[in-house]
């Protein structure tokens, strides 16, 4: 128990940023119009590439015996990659949705 509560005080000015962050996080996202939520977030689920990156390098970097590194950094780069996927799919649907008639039949007639 004592070495959390070290820990804790040692790194106290870490865990005031994170909080704050959160609240700055859930502040910022309340202010957003809800028509804004789809576009902003499958932008967001984009940039998560930056996290399949750094799985990779880690995974590359960890030695070949460390398996719970391996299997983290495995599992990251799945998730991250359905995150990246997801993004995109719902980006594409919400981008259909603004085409205009035309646009969206000959559309339709292709996929037929």
């Amino acid at each position: 128990m004592q070495t959390l509560l070290d820990f804790v005080q040692n790194n106290l000015q870490q865990f005031y940023i994170v909080i704050l962050s959160v609240f700055l996080g859930i502040e910022v996202i309340s202010r957003v119009p809800s028509v804004l939520h789809t576009p902003l977030m499958s932008g967001a689920n984009a940039i998560h590439g930056v996290i399949i990156i750094g799985a990779i390098i880690v995974m590359g970097e960890a030695p070949s015996d460390n398996y719970l590194v391996l299997a983290l950094g495995f599992m990251a780069v799945i998730v991250g990659t359905i995150n990246v996927v997801g993004g995109f799919v719902v980006t594409d649907r919400m981008l259909e949705m603004f085409k205009t008639g035309k646009q969206a039949s000959s559309k339709q007639i292709k996929e037929n």
